[in-house]
């Protein structure tokens, strides 16, 4: 079943980003008078198609993208049979360099505006909830494996990243921090500061199975949440409301100290205390074999929430859709000096499924939508033939020289882009049947 929602969730996405992209160029060339004879989300062989006025529209089988094919234009389909002809008025090839510039940025535009629109609502919806510095180093910090090998300690208190203050705890792991060159922590660790500096290639760390997560979270005091029925915490008497206290002989204050007696306890049934207005109770409770007792966790961790009117939400929205941007812009000038590793940094359509996840939650869902819509638009604009960005570096140079590459130069052009493309295609998705294989 989580396969199953995982792959819807991957094909809504993709319709919606792959539709928006595609009826940009669309739109414009009929703005500017072109003909356009197909508009397809998803490629051959066919499901669905609908002819209305000169364009048919159609779904294909294959819901990796999606094109649309404007009369007079080389592009993926290679069509150069009536390219050796005059050009008639309504074709591609016959308009101002300008009108074309703007018909192959129209997918990409769109794109940027999706993705500005989604983090602008769902800014304006949530809201923004987090934890605080002062929260944070209430309690500290509790490091994964990683950031153990790092030098990080629990408890440590995180004063500064990179030499500068922040505001909250995704300030520590945001792309800003963790690609920027020679990145270091400063800790309070028992009333002294400590300077951790981050080697080259923990991102490559971080992308393997074993360390995939956050480098570190919030020491959490919390309560029960809600019991599931059936479950070990069930049986055992817990309710709304409890405090575990002692699990299996070791006392329990924190998260992190369930967390790890629940992981040495699986499949088996151990003594606890959990007190309720103010009396402790004893019992025996099951952990189940994945190592839990089958209740939600409430944090007593005191976040803090910003409200934004409709109008406020657009600069914060536009301001987290262009820091995808930087992000991506950060991460190629990491893999062209081989301080990232390409092959662990790519993700393919097994991987952005896993990040929706088997569990179908509208706020992720967009917040995913959104993103994937700003890494489309930044990947769409590199200067590869085949690519929108190939288009838009010959239409510059037609600008600029006054003439137009030769009509044999762009179709070579775009048959080495589609070798590419279809190349680099085939090794993400075997790179990612290798992850899920063999990682």
């Amino acid at each position: 079943m989580d396969g199953l929602i995982m792959t819807a969730q991957l094909i809504l996405a993709l319709s919606i980003l792959v539709g928006i992209h595609e009826w940009g160029h669309m739109i414009a060339a009929k703005m500017f008078g072109m003909k356009v004879e197909k508009f397809s989300i998803g490629f051959p062989p066919k499901v669905f198609s609908v002819t209305y006025g000169e364009t048919e529209y159609s779904i294909g089988a294959i819901p990796l993208g999606g094109f649309v094919k404007i009369a007079g234009m080389m592009d993926e389909s290679l069509d150069t049979e009536n390219l050796s002809k005059e050009p008639e008025p309504w074709e591609f090839r016959a308009k101002p360099v300008w009108q074309r510039l703007i018909v192959m940025l129209g997918g990409i535009i769109m794109n940027v505006l999706l993705g500005i629109l989604i983090f602008s609502m769902m800014t304006f919806v949530y809201g923004e909830s987090y934890i605080a510095k002062e929260e944070l180093n209430k309690y500290g910090i509790v490091p994964s494996e990683l950031a153990k090998e790092l030098g990080f300690k629990t408890g440590d208190k995180i004063v500064k990243v990179n030499g500068k203050d922040y505001d909250k705890l995704a300030d520590l792991e945001g792309g800003n921090v963790l690609l920027a060159d020679n990145h270091y922590y400063e800790l309070e660790r028992a009333g002294e500061i400590i300077r951790i500096d981050i080697p080259k290639g923990l991102l490559n760390k971080m992308s393997e199975k074993k360390n995939q997560g956050r480098l570190f979270g919030p020491i959490t005091p919390f309560k029960v949440g809600m019991v599931s029925p059936g479950t070990g915490a069930s049986n055992a008497g817990l309710a709304v409301g409890d405090y575990i206290v002692n699990l299996d002989g070791k006392e329990i204050n924190y998260f992190h100290e369930l967390q790890a007696v629940l992981s040495q306890s699986k499949g088996k049934e151990i003594a606890m205390k959990y007190k309720r207005e103010g009396t402790i109770h004893d019992v025996m409770a099951h952990i189940d074999e994945d190592g839990k007792l089958g209740f939600i966790v409430e944090s007593l961790l005191i976040p803090s929430h910003n409200e934004y009117g409709f109008f406020e939400s657009f600069p914060v929205g536009t301001a987290k859709a262009f820091s995808v941007i930087t992000t991506q812009l950060k991460a190629f000038g990491k893999m062209f000096t081989g301080e990232l590793s390409f092959r662990k940094s790519i993700g393919g359509p097994i991987e952005i499924a896993q990040m929706y996840g088997g569990t179908w939650v509208w706020a992720k869902f967009w917040g995913m939508t959104g993103l994937l819509s700003m890494v489309l638009a930044f990947m769409n604009l590199l200067p590869i033939p085949a690519l929108d960005g190939g288009h838009v570096m010959f239409l510059t140079y037609e600008a600029v020289a006054g003439r137009p590459p030769s009509d044999k130069f762009l179709e070579i052009a775009q048959k080495i882009g589609m070798v590419l493309l279809l190349s680099l295609m085939a090794y993400v998705i075997l790179n990612g049947l290798y992850k899920v294989i063999f990682l």
